[in-house]
């Protein structure tokens, strides 16, 4: 099938904290909305079925939880309202941003998902209800080609939204489509957890998945590309992923992805939207990752002089490290319960400082969550301390075989080379309770290979 995502650079409030008047806020979304009718445009006259928009496109961020109110749409959460906006304008107020999608979506006969902030009102009965007696939602919709309110999903895990509620349950959403089966949405930050985004998946057996986001890049284990794509890999799904444009935020990176191969966007330089198109094929069996060519084991000679451990701060987190030296080697690191293993051999011997590391342990900062990662990173100057340090460019070619005795099912293998770009390994998989990714060369600069596991019962 043929999908669109669009990475949108937003009009933004100059003053999201300042109240204004519902027709205020409706014409700065509006300008907005025009450039998305646009875009829809675009993509179905490129042949799209589907097209999916970012979090935060319409409205924007940084808003209280009273400047964000006259934002807000009112959408009907029950599943029993069949409810066509377009058509039906009349049937609820405060509907004009979902009028105004679901028109795009009936005009250019498109299966359409964009992100924007919903009310609902509550009861004061209800233990959940907000002191204002009214939930605010961080929310997806999607529309089917005739306009038709298919899903709506409230964003689970926020990222430090104050202006948003977290609803009650977590909401697992899905809508049909005619040309690839069963799409799942969720938004953002919720990729990292297992409610509801991994639950959703294998709830429904998923290989679709639409993922409207606003993503900050962090290197080098979570720029948008990087993990959007070990996503789509350690799920064997396909993933529409829309981000928003905002270089100076840090905000760039979007695709269209399956396992085994994607159409990217990320540009920290330009400003402006970028439509992407591309057409994948529909995913309906369980694609196998390739256990064929096996890690060996690192020997124990004993009597060859070990690199020396070092420790520094990458992601926010306490790595310990072996720095990678030579053209060809075995290392390994440990730290807990986890152990890291290395084969390499570089091609092109440069003057750049590369660094196996491992981390086993919560995670604190912008979120808690418990990571173990083996990562083999090339490191930002010459010095032990710049290992963990953010890397866009990179120049040694390497092939390697990673593994780990990782403790959890949930592996993200990352491939991130030269200039933020994606390479796909030529074997990956589990084999005797280790989990390994390998390259034979990676096709430009190595940046970051690592296996990013998420040990989602210790959160």
């Amino acid at each position: 099938y043929v999908a669109a995502v669009y990475e949108h650079e937003s009009i933004l409030s100059p003053n999201p904290a300042a109240l204004v008047d519902r027709q205020s806020a409706l014409e700065l979304m509006g300008r907005n909305l025009d450039i998305y009718e646009q875009q829809v445009v675009a993509a179905a006259r490129q042949g799209a079925q589907i097209v999916v928009f970012p979090e935060d496109g319409i409205h924007g961020f940084n808003f209280t939880r009273n400047s964000i109110y006259p934002y807000l749409d009112f959408v009907p959460h029950s599943q029993s309202v069949k409810w066509n906006p377009c058509r039906e304008p009349y049937l609820f107020n405060d509907t004009e941003v979902l009028q105004r999608l679901s028109c795009m979506a009936l005009k250019n006969k498109i299966f359409l998902v964009a992100n924007l902030g919903t009310k609902q009102p509550c009861e004061q009965t209800d233990p959940h209800c907000p002191s204002d007696g009214r939930y605010q939602f961080n929310t997806n919709v999607a529309f089917n080609d005739d306009g038709m309110l298919v899903a709506t999903y409230r964003k689970h895990n926020l990222y430090f939204e104050y202006a948003f509620d977290t609803p009650p349950e977590p909401d697992y959403q899905t809508f049909d489509t005619p040309f690839a089966g069963k799409f799942g949405m969720f938004t953002c930050f919720d990729i990292l957890f297992f409610e509801p985004a991994v639950n959703l998946i294998r709830q429904y057996n998923l290989k679709q998945v639409v993922y409207p986001t606003a993503w900050m890049n962090q290197l080098p284990l979570l720029s948008a590309v990087e993990f959007q794509q070990a996503f789509a890999t350690a799920f064997n799904v396909n993933i529409l992923a829309a981000n928003i444009h905002h270089p100076t935020l840090g905000m760039t990176g979007s695709g269209i992805y399956t396992p085994v191969k994607s159409f990217t966007y990320h540009n920290m330089e330009s400003y402006g939207g970028k439509l992407i198109v591309a057409e994948i094929p529909v995913i309906t069996s369980n694609y196998k990752t390739d256990l064929e060519k096996t890690p060996g084991s690192a020997s124990e000679t004993g009597n060859e002089q070990l690199p020396p451990l070092f420790y520094a701060e990458m992601m926010y987190d306490n790595f310990t490290f072996v720095p990678v030296w030579g053209e060809k080697g075995e290392l390994q690191v440990c730290a807990n319960t986890l152990c890291c293993y290395l084969n390499y051999q570089r091609a092109v011997l440069s003057d750049e400082l590369y660094a196996l590391g491992v981390f086993d342990g919560l995670h604190t900062v912008h979120g808690t969550y418990y990571v173990q990662a083996c990562a083999l990173v090339k490191c930002g100057g010459l010095s032990f301390s710049t290992c963990g340090q953010e890397v866009t460019d990179a120049t040694a070619l390497i092939g390697f075989q990673l593994w780990g005795n990782m403790s959890t099912p949930y592996i993200f293998p990352l491939l991130l080379t030269s200039g933020i770009t994606l390479d796909f390994a030529d074997h990956m998989g589990w084999k005797n309770n280790h989990y390994f990714i390998s390259k034979n060369r990676t096709s430009s600069g190595l940046l970051t290979a690592a296996l990013y596991g998420r040990w989602y019962e210790k959160d």
